[in-house]
């Protein structure tokens, strides 16, 4: 166990250092390729005339130069701003100030660095207020603009880095959903098809055969499938037939199922085990309610690029929270975590609903895939 966890923790540990790494090439990259351009784009816009000028040019690569210095500087005064517990009117001061005292650090810079190229008398021309005042002015709306964008870039990778936690947090919160579905609805089938099976051993060895095949692949479908975040229509109905042909032998001419499935549908991906609760709810309560045999008929079509979906049985509905005796056993937890974990998959793109109409319980579910 202490392996294990110091290996999860040194997996952890490896994690954050790449997406640290690659967070700082990032901003490598854009920080020399942007302040390269500038440079060109200054070049190209006022100085054509003067390339063949290169102490003009040379200058003005040294202003750039110490530009992408006070750059440098200004990132690590921003990695030390906890910028997301402060109002909007307050980091806005600190930028512009921050801005503002790099304006004049960059102009002192760029005047000492460019004295051997111009002389002395450089600095006194760019100490006059006038100019002076320009100079910082000049310097000021680049940094601003750097500033602005440096903070979107890091808004934009922290909404991306939470995008995907979200992401990895919902898959994990249905899987674990379809995990503890498996759990509570595993050991009731499972013993019921094995006191099935027992029955049959000496009654008749070729039905149970039968039933330990449909057995099997029923429970090879669940094993698979939590592999999987949704699956094809069609493979969860080839699990429920494998279901229904175990509890048509439980309880023969009691049982009918009819299916009405589109071929267009079958390809519709749907949540992995979605489908069975509806239809234990259908077999568990229909039995209790319905006059024999138990009719369920499983529909599906497409609508709108929309999966129609419907399971209908004959009977009455049983409300999970109903305080009638005859139903005390009925949690509703399968249900609940149908309307859960489509919430979670779907928050905007599903229907789901149950009606009760002359007889016949009706759950409809409408999907419309992200």
């Amino acid at each position: 166990m202490k392996v294990t966890t110091l290996t999860n923790k040194r997996k952890i540990r490896i994690m954050h250092q790449l997406e640290n790494k690659n967070r700082t090439s990032l901003f490598w990259v854009l920080n020399i390729s942007g302040w390269i351009l500038l440079f060109l784009i200054y070049v190209v816009l006022y100085y054509r005339k003067s390339l063949d000028n290169y102490k003009v040019i040379l200058a003005l690569f040294i202003t750039y130069a110490s530009g992408f210095f006070i750059s440098l500087l200004l990132h690590y005064f921003y990695k030390k701003i906890n910028y997301q517990s402060r109002s909007i009117l307050i980091f806005s001061v600190i930028i512009v100030f921050g801005s503002l005292i790099a304006s004049n650090i960059w102009l002192w810079i760029d005047v000492l660095l460019s004295i051997p190229l111009q002389g002395a008398e450089q600095l006194k021309r760019w100490l006059a207020f006038q100019y002076y005042i320009s100079s910082v002015y000049s310097h000021l709306w680049v940094l601003l603009l750097w500033s602005t964008l440096y903070f979107i870039i890091k808004l934009w990778h922290e909404w991306a880095k939470q995008k995907e936690r979200t992401e990895k947090a919902n898959a994990l919160a249905q899987a674990a959903q379809l995990q503890m579905l498996r759990y509570q609805l595993n050991p009731h089938f499972l013993f019921n098809a094995l006191n099935s099976i027992r029955a049959l051993i000496d009654e008749d060895k070729k039905v149970a055969r039968k039933v330990i095949t449909e057995l099997s692949e029923f429970l090879r479908y669940t094993l698979i499938s939590k592999n999987y975040s949704d699956v094809p229509l069609n493979s969860e109905i080839q699990a429920i037939k494998h279901y229904f042909s175990i509890e048509k032998i439980r309880y023969e001419d009691k049982l009918e199922v009819y299916y009405d499935i589109e071929p267009e549908a079958e390809e519709y991906p749907v949540l992995s085990f979605l489908i069975h609760p509806l239809v234990e709810n259908a077999i568990k309560y229909g039995m209790q309610t319905s006059k024999l045999p138990l009719k369920i008929w499983l529909t599906a079509a497409i609508e709108n690029d929309k999966l129609i979906f419907e399971i209908i049985n004959t009977g009455k509905w049983v409300d999970p929270d109903s305080q009638d005796m005859d139903y005390k056993n009925s949690t509703g937890t399968g249900l609940k975590n149908v309307r859960k974990r489509l919430e979670n998959a779907f928050p905007d793109n599903h229907f789901f609903i149950i009606e009760e109409k002359d007889d016949k319980v009706c759950i409809r579910l409408e999907i419309k895939s992200n």
